[in-house]
């Protein structure tokens, strides 16, 4: 049983990847972090290994958040950038800021640098990203080139070793 699950585990991420294929450009998107900088993500992971965790929805900010502290805390990945992005292109302009705001205080400060907020190109990250279900957080693992090694959505408690095992 379980050798299957991890034949169905890889099978699976092999299809993501090859929809991600499909879109290797990650977006020029202007956002800003929740430090309040101006950020275009495309530039800042330019030249270094990043790991993109974006949401796509509020249902999919508890499970991004997850994402990060699991990366965050494993010493395979500590040499790897983490950006975390909210996309609120679909949020109505005038609660942009209330969500930011309570996004903020969920955020310790010092990772507030990396905390994207993106209002624009929906379209975009959704297709660069093969959205399927916004209700869950989309990871991709980078290299320096910005070439794709992993990409998956789920929770990272099952998905978090596929993303290690792209490392080697």
């Amino acid at each position: 049983m379980e050798k299957a699950f991890w034949r169905l585990m890889i099978v699976g991420g092999l299809v993501l990847v090859a929809v991600v294929a499909r879109s290797q450009t990650l977006p020029n998107t202007h956002g800003e972090t929740l430090s309040g900088k101006s950020i275009v993500v495309a530039d800042e992971v330019r030249g270094h290994a990043a790991v993109l965790i974006v949401g796509f929805s509020k249902d999919a900010g508890d499970g991004c958040g997850a994402w990060g502290k699991a990366i965050r805390a494993d010493s395979a990945l500590s040499g790897v950038a983490v950006y975390q992005i909210a996309m609120l292109e679909h949020a109505p302009a005038f609660v942009r800021g209330m969500i930011k705001s309570g996004m903020r205080k969920g955020v310790a400060a010092a990772e507030q640098d990396t905390f994207v907020v993106l209002v624009q190109d929906d379209k975009l990250w959704r297709n660069y990203f093969g959205v399927t279900a916004d209700a869950e957080p989309y990871v991709a693992l980078m290299d320096a080139k910005g070439q794709v090694l992993w990409h998956g959505h789920g929770a990272a408690k099952d998905l978090e070793p596929l993303l290690k095992g792209a490392l080697k």
